[in-house]
């Protein structure tokens, strides 16, 4: 719903564009999906909160999306030639926001029909490691998330590796987001051994590290495996890859496309050798849901990390303070939210 809200928003503020040119053809082209930026589940955490998975259980639709999202997508591209046609009558701006909010009911109701109306308030029943008897009744899942969820998201920064770019800077990605009155999605831009060794310190303490990749890319499956040197192209045709990651990024022949969780990391002689990571797509898929990606295809292919800003120096968390430099919306530090 506020993907949708964020698509018209942007529909709005792009009347005065040819809609045949390159930004709103790029809005049309995918107004909602199930991919998102990290920043964007930190907006709904705040807005909303979270409840107990069985307070709100799975549907057909929760894990079968598609055709939910390409309804809502068309319907979603009509509105957008409503709104366009009204400005293009004279519609004021209120009377454009107006007929927004009706449109957005028609998105609520596929919503609640397709995955349930979101409870209101929640129930909360459970032992705790003394087997001694909690219940914690009428709550609402903002008041859940925050007074039961210890962790505070507002904390977190993500932190990318972008060598197209200058280092140190502040990045955002033009029209990228999904809740209008959040802070929008932030990058700080480091180098990758910056990246590498705050990984792995947190790592070391004992906690997980969400990381954004291109994991398409030198991948064997049946391994669990992540390398750069796992597929031998010289001997089967004679050439071998040699692109840099920036120019992989500026020809687009990688991006962000999944992400996945850093659990553990071999260092020997103080360097990092592998990493261990947790994938989503079950116990089928790698090594019993792992996999093992080497330093090399860290370097190449790992392009953000979320970090809370104690793990941070503080001359990098004291980059959230500059002004963002805007990156086109078609730029590959927001694929992952395609």
């Amino acid at each position: 719903l506020e993907k949708a809200n964020w698509f018209l928003e942007n529909v709005l503020a792009t009347m005065d564009e040819d809609v045949d040119g390159r930004v709103v053809q790029y809005l049309l082209k995918d107004p909602v999906n199930d991919g998102g930026q990290f920043d964007m589940i930190v907006a709904l955490l705040e807005k909303y909160g979270v409840v107990p998975k069985d307070a709100y259980p799975e549907t057909f639709h929760t894990s079968n999306s598609s055709e939910m999202d390409a309804l809502i997508t068309s319907r979603l591209r009509e509105f957008a030639v409503q709104l366009r046609q009204a400005h293009d009558e004279g519609a004021s701006a209120e009377e454009l926001r107006e007929r927004k909010r009706e449109m957005l009911a028609d998105v609520h109701r596929v919503l609640v029909v397709s995955l349930g109306q979101p409870p209101e308030q929640v129930t909360w029943s459970f032992y705790d490691k003394d087997k001694k008897f909690h219940e914690h009744r009428d709550i609402s899942p903002l008041e859940f998330y925050k007074n039961y969820v210890k962790v505070d998201c507002t904390r977190l920064v993500s932190l990318i590796n972008d060598p197209r770019n200058a280092y140190m800077r502040k990045y955002t990605v033009q029209y990228l987001g999904n809740v209008a009155e959040s802070q929008g999605v932030r990058y700080v831009n480091i180098d990758i051994d910056a990246m590498k060794l705050y990984a792995s310190r947190v790592i070391r303490s004992g906690r997980p590290v969400w990381f954004g990749c291109d994991v398409g890319k030198f991948r064997i499956s049946s391994k669990g495996l992540l390398d750069t040197s796992a597929v031998d192209y010289k001997s089967a045709f004679n050439f071998t890859l040699g692109s840099t990651k920036a120019q992989r990024l500026q020809f687009g022949d990688s991006a962000m496309t999944h992400a996945m969780v850093l659990t553990g990391v071999h260092i020997e002689d103080g360097k990092p050798v592998r990493w261990r990571v947790e994938n989503s797509w079950g116990d089928t898929a790698g090594i019993k849901g792992y996999l093992t990606l080497t330093d090399a295809w860290f370097s190449e292919y790992v392009y953000q990390i979320v970090l809370d800003k104690s793990d941070l120096p503080e001359r990098v968390v004291d980059v959230l303070d500059q002004d963002a430099v805007e990156l086109p919306p078609w730029d590959p530090m927001g694929a992952l939210a395609q």
